[in-house]
């Protein structure tokens, strides 16, 4: 499976030439797409209902802006302070996240739920300037809590490095790291696979998970404060899809997985906990679209819970990774696709 859902495996079925023509005709767009180094960041802070802009100068230590904002009712301090002490533990009071990839779909709702487990920031990294601005702009609209985004290229290390530095100035080291940016490339023969694209899918998939995951972690152990990180694979990072070709997706997301269990083990003496959610098949807006609704069939066929996941699906295990509830996990890929690997 894939952050967006569109891995997949299939039953000994034949894929439409439309769908393979849809899946072939977005990979070909992505080849001209190369990492050109940003030379600014751009930050759009958010707060009591204005907005202030601000670049950040990649390779300079500069003042960036915080936000305020988004709620989808926030957890309050009252209604915190009547919660039993295991319920706290599953909270993320006072805790501030950093979420990529969090303008829409997974991340976005995942960011929507650490707000409400109590967030008191959310930092949203995305490449996509115009929904990260509204992404925001909404969240700090509906919350009133400090929300701030930056315009970032997990591909590129300065820009990551300038964007953190941003947050910590503005709101101080942060607590999570959830990593949901990534792409997806399937129904492509591993012989026909474009050299640039591989290059890219692995640039974004596992380099821009390590280097997001480097950067902040640096600031954790900088400031000898305990933190969570959270990398989204995928279900395909441990099984073959079938009847699909996507080996190159499954080795990008297979590498994001094992990159977890090792980062676990490699920061456990910081304190820093590393962990992985791996989703299966997820009805998200990428895959609504009438060429795969005979492939999104058979996904919920081969699927025990007879369903693909709702985008609200990881909401619950993304907060309880970020928690303290999970305070004795490091390490772990956890898989949920509605039972679909058991078979």
């Amino acid at each position: 499976m894939t952050p967006t859902g569109t891995a997949a495996r299939f039953t000994p079925a034949v894929v439409s030439s439309t769908s393979r023509a849809t899946f072939v005709m977005n990979s070909k767009k992505s080849r001209a797409d190369p990492l050109v180094p940003q030379s600014e960041v751009s930050v759009s802070s958010y707060a009591d209902g204005e907005v202030e802009r601000t670049k950040v100068a990649v390779g300079s230590t500069t003042d960036a802006s915080i936000a305020e904002a988004e709620t989808v009712v926030p957890l309050s301090n009252a209604v915190y302070n009547t919660l039993t002490p295991t319920m706290k533990n599953f909270s993320l009071s006072g805790k501030v996240v950093i979420i990529t990839g969090g303008a829409r779909g997974l991340g976005n709702n995942m960011a929507r739920a650490c707000i409400e487990a109590g967030a008191k920031a959310m930092v949203i990294f995305d490449a996509n300037q115009e929904l990260g601005d509204q992404a925001a702009a909404e969240l700090h609209e509906l919350t009133g809590i400090p929300v701030q985004f930056a315009k970032v290229d997990v591909r590129d290390g300065k820009a990551i490095e300038d964007a953190v530095n941003a947050v910590v100035e503005k709101l101080g080291v942060p607590d999570v790291l959830i990593n949901s940016a990534g792409i997806a490339d399937s129904n492509i023969p591993a012989e026909k696979y474009d050299h640039t694209m591989f290059r890219r899918l692995i640039d974004i998939n596992l380099t821009g998970s390590f280097l997001v995951a480097q950067t902040v972690a640096k600031t954790m152990i900088e400031a000898k404060k305990p933190g969570s990180i959270v990398l989204v694979a995928s279900m395909s990072g441990t099984i073959v899809n079938y009847p699909q070709e996507q080996s190159c997706y499954n080795a990008s997301k297979a590498g994001v997985a094992h990159l977890g269990k090792s980062l676990g083990a490699e920061w456990a003496k910081y304190n820093i906990r590393v962990n992985c959610i791996s989703p299966g098949y997820m009805d998200t807006a990428l895959n609504n679209v009438p060429a795969l609704d005979a492939q999104k069939a058979i996904w919920k066929s081969l699927t025990p819970q007879n369903r693909l996941g709702a985008v609200n699906d990881l909401n619950g295990l993304a907060v309880f990774l970020g928690s303290d509830a999970s305070a004795f996990m490091t390490g772990s890929n956890v898989i949920i696709d509605g039972g679909y690997s058991l078979y």
